[in-house]
């Protein structure tokens, strides 16, 4: 537990809150358009209600805890410590700060092993929605 409350301390001092093109922007460089036939729009939708566009964002959910912009569960793809398959092969942490570059590639990971539905709030707020909006005036 206290190696947690020091986890999220860390991470706090290294987050960072993106405006909705910049990450837009971002998400395209790293190639998210059209990832796993996603568009743009659905990847920002999926991180806007996931975590309001926030690297910090951390919740402990039924399934255990999530981190990050796009909420990825620790039980499953990144070490929290708790033994946990590690399919992103990174600690947890690393999807806390204001360097995404891992949090993209686990993303990409889960995508490419469950499809966007993976994300409650991408079936919920997204799926057969225009997402449109979410990337509208950003010139991407």
């Amino acid at each position: 537990m206290r190696a947690l409350v020091f986890l999220l301390l860390v991470a706090a001092t290294a987050a960072k809150t993106f405006e909705r093109c910049e990450l837009a922007r971002k998400l395209k460089a790293s190639g998210m358009s059209g990832y796993q036939g996603a568009s743009l729009g659905d990847w920002v939708c999926l991180v806007k209600w996931e975590s309001d566009y926030r690297t910090d964002a951390y919740q402990y959910g039924s399934d255990g805890p999530v981190y990050g912009l796009f909420q990825i569960n620790g039980r499953w793809w990144c070490n929290d410590g708790s033994g946990s398959p590690n399919a992103c092969n990174i600690p947890c942490s690393r999807l806390l700060t204001d360097d995404i570059s891992d949090a993209i590639s686990c993303a990409k990971r889960v995508a490419r092993e469950h499809g966007l539905s993976a994300w409650e709030a991408w079936r919920n707020r997204c799926q057969g929605q225009d997402v449109s909006q979410y990337v509208r005036g950003c010139g991407v």
